[in-house]
């Protein structure tokens, strides 16, 4: 199986691509892959427990049952700290997930490590 990473930009602004963003992630750990998120961006908003309760993407589906399915089958998430910071992201907002702060390089890292890379 494969590794999967899955970089994305978009956050509650674009709620049908957010949501989509994390149904593909899900959908890959579904089929047996392991799967890391990198938010960075807006799309670190999307960690919030007011956003996964309260998106829902057009057709994408409903971003916390994709977030939960996530967690449930080990995917990790990584959250540009620069962009966490710029939005008011802190460490209230990911305590009890499988998240971290990470800066570029990890990104890059990341991207080198999986071996393939999905954008949103």
């Amino acid at each position: 199986m494969a590794k999967i990473l899955v970089h994305v930009t978009v956050g509650p602004e674009n709620p049908s691509r957010a949501a989509l963003a994390f149904l593909v992630a899900k959908s890959a750990i579904d089929e047996g892959h392991t799967v890391s998120l990198f938010l960075a961006g807006d799309a670190v908003q999307l960690i919030r427990e007011a956003v996964l309760d309260n998106l829902v993407g057009l057709g994408t589906g409903k971003l916390r049952e994709h977030y939960d399915a996530i967690v449930a089958g080990g995917g990790k998430f990584y959250l540009s700290g620069m962009s966490s910071k710029g939005r008011g992201v802190t460490d209230s907002d990911i305590n009890g997930k499988p998240a971290e702060f990470a800066m570029p390089n990890v990104l890059v890292r990341l991207s080198l490590e999986h071996d393939r890379m999905f954008t949103y």
